[in-house]
Parts: C-alpha cells; structure tokens; sequence
C-alpha cells in the first residue's frame, strides 16, 4: 500500500522518474547528492518508497522540535549534534553491523549552501561497517534520480572521494548554483 501511494505521488502527480542501475543491499549507506533544497528530503523519501525501499536519513537536530520532530523521526530521521563531539559515526557503524537490514541516506555535502568540503562520515560509517556506498543522483532539471554507482570503500579515502564527487558533476538541484564539488 506505502509502495503504491508514494508511487502515485512520485511518478503520476509529480512527473518525476527513476532510474536505478545499481543493485538493492541489505546494507548500505546511500549517498545522495546536490542537496540544495529542503525539498530533496521529501523527493527522496517518495522515490525511495515508490521503488519498494525504505532508509533512514540524518538531519540537523534543529529540524526535531514539537511537532516535527515526531513526523521526522516516523520518516526515519535521526537527529544530528552538529555542535558537540559525538561518535555518532561509532555509534552508526555499531548499529549497521547489528542490523539485518540497514540503509542510511546522507547528503555528503552536511548543508544546503555550496560545500566543496563534503563531509567524511558517511564513508567511515560505510568502511567501518564494511557495507557499499550506493550513490544516488538527484536531477531536477530532467526530473530523475538515479541510483548508478556502486563504491566500496577500501580505506583510500582520495581516490574514492573524488570518485564520488565526479559520478555528482552532472546533476542539477533545485537550485544549481548551491552545489560544488571541489577541486577533484
């Protein structure tokens, strides 16, 4: 029934399509990127869903106030301390290694502003738990996420890193000029 509603949402009143490439793991981290709007959250937990899948996500504590905090975490967020220094990477790896099935969406650029910085948690949790990261593109100017890389981290966090950020190069937020790469 959740399949078909967000479907429905996803494909026929929104427009937007799906193209996935890469295989369904019982366990991965989901890197999905440009993350330029708070719409991405909402676009992604739809076409996620409406592909038969579900993930957690990360966000900014901020985001988990009365009432939306309720709402955010029934979608399967998890609050993040930016400010504090935590091992929430410790901690995440702990649960995908206890977990029979476990998939985490993040967005490696931790913002909706232009980051070249990307963040480094993501493929730490992904190395730490030895699962693959499965990278997903979101594209608003054709109105398509694709899910179409595959890394397996192996510890060579540069290589891989940059990797990662040119499989993103040719996709398009909502708004484009709030994504960068970096130098790679």
């Amino acid at each position: 029934m959740k399949k078909a509603i967000f479907s429905f949402i996803y494909f026929k009143l929104l427009g937007w399509k799906a193209d996935i490439q890469v295989p369904d793991f019982e366990k991965c981290i989901i890197c999905a990127a440009p993350h330029t709007s708070n719409w991405d959250l909402f676009i992604g937990k739809l076409f996620y869903g409406a592909v038969g899948r579900d993930a957690g996500f990360l966000m900014k504590k901020e985001w988990f106030f009365f009432p939306l905090g309720c709402f955010f975490r029934w979608m399967g967020g998890i609050p993040v301390f930016r400010g504090k220094h935590t091992s929430m990477v410790d901690a995440i790896i702990e649960t995908a290694k206890k977990s029979k099935s476990f998939h985490l969406a993040i967005t490696p650029e931790g913002t909706r502003s232009a980051n070249p910085n990307w963040k480094k948690g993501f493929y730490y949790i992904a190395l730490g738990a030895n699962i693959p990261i499965v990278l997903y593109g979101i594209d608003y100017k054709k109105k398509c996420i694709t899910g179409g890389k595959v890394v397996i981290p192996t510890g060579d966090f540069e290589k891989e890193m940059k990797e990662i950020k040119l499989f993103f190069k040719d996709y398009q937020g909502k708004y484009p000029e709030k994504f960068d790469i970096g130098e790679v």
